[in-house]
């Protein structure tokens, strides 16, 4: 399982703003204007975290068990940008420092092994080291 599913630290920790034309009042499948307010003349933050405690509105989470964005298709660009810590092979300081403020261990390499081919199909693609039986042939009328 991703392990941002069981997480939602970043959502907690830093203030998301992003420009006004991403908001859906501008641009189709944008971010819900009702979910976000005013930062300045050019951008917008979503609703949350702005304030302390942070806590974006979005967020539909208990931290360290369970996370959803409840906006993920149409959640700003900033929140794209932000990757978990060795999803794409390097550190996300970001993501470190948020697991690390709620008391998560910092992600590592191996928490993203579940995503890694099996690499024991060979010519033997069922669990037991069986190759699957061919289906039977239905005989053709002549």
């Amino acid at each position: 399982m991703h392990p941002c599913l069981t997480c939602g630290a970043c959502c907690t920790q830093y203030r998301v703003a992003f420009h006004w034309m991403e908001s859906d009042e501008c641009t189709g499948g944008g971010v819900p204007a009702g979910m976000t307010e005013r930062l300045d003349a050019h951008r917008l933050c979503m609703r949350g975290t702005y304030s302390a405690p942070v806590r974006c509105v979005a967020l539909d989470a208990e931290i360290g068990v369970r996370s959803r964005c409840s906006i993920h298709p149409n959640r700003p660009s900033v929140c794209r940008e932000v990757d978990a810590s060795w999803e794409f092979g390097v550190p996300s300081p970001q993501c470190d420092r948020a697991r690390l403020a709620h008391g998560l261990p910092v992600l590592t390499a191996a928490h993203w092994r579940w995503r890694d081919d099996a690499g024991n199909d060979d010519d033997h693609p069922d669990d037991n080291g069986n190759s699957p039986t061919s289906p039977p042939v239905t005989p053709i009328a002549a």
